[in-house]
C-alpha cells in the first residue's frame, strides 16, 4: 500500500514524501526546501528515488538541486514548459511517470493557472496539485490567466469525487472563511470550518481532502452553484456570462479585500 505523509516546510508548505512498506527508496512532491527532506530520510535509512515538481515557484524547486546531489540517481520530474534547473525527465500532459521503487505510475496533467505551466499528478486515486487547487480555495494567479486557471479547475472537478487532493500550502482555515464570505447560509463550509479548527488545534494538517468535500465547499469549484452566481454576480454589480467569469470575479475579489 502507498503510504503518504507529510514533510513540514516553511511556515505553511508541505513536502509530500511517497514510500511503500518494503521499499527504502521513496518520491517527494516540491520539495522547496532540501534540509528536512534529508533529515526525514536519514532518520529513517531510505533513499530518494524519485522527485516531482508541479511548478517553478521557488518554494517547490529550491531543495531540488542539493537532494540530486545527495541522490545522483533520483529521477526528476517537472513541467517541461517551464524549464527548471535540474529537472532529468521533462513532462506534460498525458506523460505518465513511474516512481522507482514504489510500483506506482502517475498521469500528468496540464493544469495551467498559477503559472502558465503548471502539472499536477494523478494516479492511485490521488492528486498532487501543487498551487493549483487548494483545500477549499485555489492558487493566485502569477504567470498564469484566469481563464487557464477556471478551466484548470474545471478539469480537475471532473476526476472521481473519491479523489484525495494533495495540495503543497496549509491555507485550509483561511479558504474556508472566504467560502463562508461567499456562501453564509452553508452549512456543509460550517461544519468543515469547524471541523479544521479542532484539526489546526491539534496541529494537525486539514490536507489531503477528498474532491467531493472540495465539490461541496469551495467556491471557485462551484462557479455554476445559482447562489454562488449570484453572490459573483452581486459583488460584480451585473450579469457575468459563464463559469469563467464568475471564477474571475472570485479570485479577483479574495485577492483584493480577503487576502
Amino acid at each position: 500500500m502507498l503510504n503518504i505523509s507529510p514533510i513540514p516546510a516553511f511556515s505553511d508548505n508541505y513536502i509530500w514524501l511517497l514510500r511503500r512498506q518494503g521499499s527504502d527508496l521513496v518520491a517527494v512532491v516540491d520539495p522547496g526546501d532540501a534540509a528536512p527532506v534529508l533529515q526525514m530520510l536519514s532518520n529513517n535509512q531510505l533513499a530518494l528515488g524519485a522527485v516531482l515538481i508541479t511548478h517553478h515557484h521557488g518554494d517547490h524547486i529550491g531543495g531540488v538541486q542539493a537532494l540530486k546531489k545527495a541522490f545522483p540517481a533520483a529521477v526528476i520530474y517537472g513541467p517541461a514548459r517551464e524549464g527548471i534547473a535540474g529537472v532529468t525527465h521533462p513532462v506534460g500532459e498525458g506523460d505518465m511517470v513511474s516512481l522507482p521503487g514504489l510500483g506506482v505510475d502517475l498521469r500528468v496533467m496540464d493544469v495551467p493557472g498559477h503559472t502558465a505551466g503548471h502539472v499536477a499528478y494523478y494516479g492511485e486515486g490521488v492528486l498532487f496539485c501543487g498551487d493549483t487547487l487548494f483545500a477549499a480555495g485555489c492558487g493566485r494567479v502569477f504567470d498564469g490567466t484566469m481563464a487557464d486557471l477556471s478551466a484548470s479547475l474545471e478539469r480537475i472537478a471532473q476526476l472521481p469525487a473519491e479523489t484525495l487532493i494533495y495540495c503543497a500550502h496549509e491555507y485550509t482555515l483561511d479558504n474556508l472563511g472566504f467560502a463562508e464570505w461567499v456562501e453564509p447560509e452553508s452549512e456543509a463550509v460550517r461544519q468543515r470550518l469547524e471541523e479544521t479548527k479542532g484539526l489546526r488545534a491539534n496541529n494537525q494538517p486539514a490536507v489531503p481532502s477528498r474532491l467531493a468535500l472540495e465539490l461541496e465547499t469551495n467556491p471557485f469549484l462551484r462557479t455554476q452553484v445559482p447562489g454562488v452566481v449570484q453572490m459573483a454576480q452581486k459583488q460584480a454589480g451585473r450579469t457575468l456570462a459563464d463559469r469563467a467569469a464568475v471564477f474571475e470575479l472570485l479570485r479577483s475579489w479574495k485577492d483584493r479585500e480577503y487576502d
